[in-house]
């Protein structure tokens, strides 16, 4: 058994992919495994995996997976989870890159403390700007309890720090199911599934160590294209929702994940410029029917708390829907 795997999906990055394999031959060991997924790319990303691949395999061990069909990040994910075999497991992706050194030092750190999973803070790089992004808990290198990192619920906290490849995982968390994301969502993939770890995970710690750079302002990433596969965000915050109203502490920990939605539901409603009128226009339907699928008395409680700019926005989507069904 590969002591670590770290699974990388790729999807049309010709352009940063061999920074990412470069990285990873800089972190590589005999007993490391790169699970290299390409989400069938269009570009030349297929090729150069399949070149990669030949030249890791000197210093690590190495599976490269091809889709026939393009699933999206989470269902890639998925097939490299289903494929990995390691004791430990992290994921990275296609247009990122890690420092050298940095895998031995995750290892190490989540043997050590001895649980389920670590996280650790990230680089941002945008263009030649580094900007460092850190875990937002101030207790490092201690092992701690999973469900009380979810809350304050007015506050930033390790929920909204979801970043998969931010940490590592040991395999027991697979083996329990709770590693996998929800299968083809397109945005927002990592909320259901660290809402879901840190609920029933039973231990995790923070650890002080920098090493992943994560690449913002990609000109392909979903985050700079405002069409309708960003509204999966609903798709993904509704599950959150709804697993949380199911949990024995839902009382404690439903107005954090309102709270969550609602703020991201305002975010982007403040940034439709960046949208095609016609998903502009969906976006604002299926966010006032997420308003009213949501626990109403969490609901109220969270706008009457939240800065009034989101909201006076959320408020209005509300009355819109509300004004719709009375005219019926």
């Amino acid at each position: 058994m590969p002591k670590l795997s770290v699974i990388v999906p790729f999807y049309n990055v010709q352009q940063y992919a061999p920074d990412t394999l470069r990285s990873l031959r800089m972190n590589a060991r005999r007993d490391f495994e790169f699970v290299l997924v390409n989400d069938k790319s269009k570009d030349e990303t297929p090729a150069i995996l399949d070149r990669a691949a030949e030249e890791l395999s000197d210093v690590a061990q190495v599976q490269v997976l091809h889709h026939e069909t393009n699933g999206g990040l989470a269902t890639a994910r998925n097939t490299g989870l289903d494929a990995a075999r390691g004791e430990y497991l992290t994921f990275l992706d296609g247009d990122d890159w890690l420092a050298p050194g940095y895998l031995t030092e995750l290892v190490t750190a989540i043997e050590e403390l001895g649980c389920d999973f670590v996280r650790t803070d990230h680089v941002q790089a945008v263009a030649r700007s580094r900007t460092v992004h850190r875990v937002p808990i101030g207790r490092r290198g201690e092992v701690l309890n999973p469900r009380e990192a979810i809350l304050p619920a007015d506050r930033s906290t390790s929920v909204d720090y979801a970043y998969a490849w931010a940490g590592a995982y040991h395999r027991r968390l697979l083996d329990k199911g709770l590693l996998h994301f929800t299968d083809g969502l397109r945005t927002a993939e990592d909320r259901p599934w660290i809402w879901k770890l840190h609920r029933e995970a039973e231990s995790f710690a923070v650890v002080s160590l920098l090493g992943v750079f994560y690449r913002r302002g990609v000109a392909s990433s979903l985050t700079q294209i405002g069409d309708a596969r960003q509204l999966d965000f609903i798709r993904a915050f509704d599950q959150v929702v709804e697993e949380t109203a199911a949990d024995r502490d839902a009382d404690k920990l439903l107005p954090k994940a309102v709270r969550t939605y609602c703020a991201i539901i305002a975010h982007h409603l403040s940034d439709e410029s960046k949208w095609e009128p016609s998903v502009a226009k969906q976006l604002r339907a299926m966010s006032a029917a997420a308003i009213q699928r949501m626990p109403q008395d969490a609901l109220g409680d969270v706008l009457d708390t939240m800065d009034l700019r989101r909201s006076a926005k959320l408020r209005r989507l509300r009355r819109r829907i509300t004004t719709a069904k009375a005219a019926a």
